[in-house]
């Protein structure tokens, strides 16, 4: 097979097997990040968007992807949601077709087609893919695939330098490259001499520099805000790194085996781990054992891509794994973007040496219950409605399910039900999560129960120090719900909340 065939029966396997995300609609974060988004809705928020956080300032102000929502807003001039899915489809295969030509550099065509076509239809992906928002993980990747290729596969500093920052600009965790670079030289992939070397790492430290200078700058205002998942909040470091390890048990499963897939892994779905004799953080350690030894016995045998392959997955979890800082969520599926393609490498250039009937055989399966399993996982992004019953039933035990139906009762207008979700979600998890406690408060107004609406923002505004974003936000989505008292008792509680802050 030529390059040419490689790669557009990649690019084919990859658009196929998503052709259901066209009829998907928006969900979740779609809705305050593109939909109800201003900037986005304008061409102008292609320049302006290098200017201001990912998230509106309204909601916290969180973030800096810039790349990511100028993207939106080209999307937005063509109007229809359905365009947004196919372009996030075009990234996906886009990113497919580098991942299969990284391979091919090292390891031949067969290993390509092997390790493209289980990246193009590995199920871990879809969230990334079929939600909209996902694209910035889909960017990140790409522009983290192609500045690890042009380091590596052509010595071509400037082109990598160049895509690190679009990669950076997509979403933070492009800033592995430099670490999957360096771990490429370390098993002799295009070795530079010592001053190319120190070339690099002085472009690495430059589009450091700049990057944080101009983040720190955007997102200073909102620098107090606090994003850390709700499995850790109250925890100590020893037991969110414990907790984090107990983690890995779900990473390794969704990258090798990923039949079972949630939206949510939140408490009491995934627990607190709080002691090293959990059998869970057992299980997570036994996993890290697993993946060393891999990489031990593939080194050993001279086995360098199936190596790197191994490290590139370790090296690209790192900044999602809760391990070196705790982030904002404890384990999601479209994190695992980017690690993926390491396992792709890997087992592209393992599968290789297979008998060809053998190989036909082990490809053909593999494409086959990937690819089943991620077209029958796409409508499950389909709207909000689908993403939260898919909660309740895929995560029952989780808080996030009920929760997330308060804001759906809301929206039909049965604040009793919206109230008795609420109780549900915090009786499942009770650590006055502002977003949670506010919508509750809506609830508890819109169905005449003052007393606790007033109770339940009182305990926010202890437990929470800037907490006006959520009024403010929870206030628009009262007016468009057409609950005007209750927006303006949330902006009021908003002002006296900044007052109070500025003037204790």
């Amino acid at each position: 097979m030529n390059a040419r065939r490689l790669y557009l029966a990649v690019a084919a396997c990859a658009v196929v097997f998503y052709l259901g995300a066209l009829w998907n609609r928006w969900a979740l974060d779609d809705i305050p990040i593109i939909y109800y988004n201003p900037l986005v809705h304008d061409l102008s928020g292609i320049w302006r968007a290098f200017a201001l956080p990912y998230w509106p300032r309204e909601l916290g102000g969180q973030l800096y992807r810039p790349l990511a929502i100028a993207s939106f807003t080209l999307d937005w001039s063509v109007g229809h949601v359905g365009w947004f899915h196919g372009m996030n489809i075009v990234w996906h295969a886009g990113v497919s077709v580098l991942v299969a030509g990284l391979v091919r550099r090292w390891s031949g065509d067969t290993a390509a087609l092997v390790g493209g076509l289980l990246f193009a239809v590995h199920p871990v992906h879809v969230e990334a893919v079929a939600n909209i928002v996902g694209r910035a993980e889909l960017m990140a990747a790409l522009f983290a695939v192609l500045a690890v290729y042009a380091a590596l596969g052509r010595d071509s500093l400037a082109l990598s330098a160049t895509a690190l920052v679009a990669g950076l600009l997509s979403k933070e965790n492009a800033a592995v490259v430099p670490g999957l670079v360096v771990w490429g030289w370390m098993l002799g992939f295009q070795r530079p001499s010592r001053r190319r070397m120190l070339a690099y790492a002085a472009s690495w430290v430059a589009v450091a520099a700049v990057y944080a200078v101009t983040r720190h700058t955007i997102l200073h205002p909102q620098a107090r805000i606090e994003n850390i998942a709700p499995v850790f909040v109250w925890a100590s470091p020893w037991q969110i790194r414990l907790t984090a390890v107990a983690a890995l048990a779900d990473v390794a499963r969704l990258l090798v085996f990923p039949l079972t897939l949630r939206v949510d892994y939140s408490p009491a779905e995934r627990t607190l781990v709080t002691t090293p004799f959990d059998s869970r953080f057992a299980l997570g350690l036994l996993c890290v054992a697993v993946w060393g030894g891999l990489l031990a016995l593939a080194w050993r045998r001279g086995r360098r891509v199936e190596a790197f392959g191994l490290g590139w997955i370790a090296i690209a979890l790192l900044p999602v794994a809760n391990l070196v800082f705790p982030v904002g969520i404890l384990v999601a599926e479209r994190t695992l973007y980017l690690p993926s393609a390491g396992l792709a490498v890997a087992v592209g250039a393992w599968l290789k040496d297979l008998a060809p009937d053998r190989l036909r055989v082990a490809v053909a399966a593999l494409v086959v219950a990937g690819g089943l399993r991620t077209a029958l996982r796409v409508p499950v992004w389909r709207d909000v409605n689908s993403v939260v019953l898919s909660e309740l039933e895929d995560s029952p035990r989780s808080y996030d399910g009920p929760a997330k139906m308060v804001v759906l009762y809301l929206n039909s207008h049965q604040p009793e039900r919206a109230l008795d979700a609420f109780q549900r979600a915090t009786a499942i998890y009770d650590q006055t999560l502002p977003w949670l406690y506010v919508t509750g408060a809506e609830a508890a107004y819109k169905a005449g129960r003052t007393a606790l609406a007033d109770s339940l923002l009182q305990r926010l505004e202890r437990a929470c120090v800037r907490c006006e974003h959520y009024y403010q936000y929870e206030a628009g989505a009262a007016l468009a719900r057409g609950d005007t008292a209750i927006a303006d008792t949330l902006l009021a509680r908003a002002k006296r909340s900044v007052a109070a802050r500025h003037d204790p």
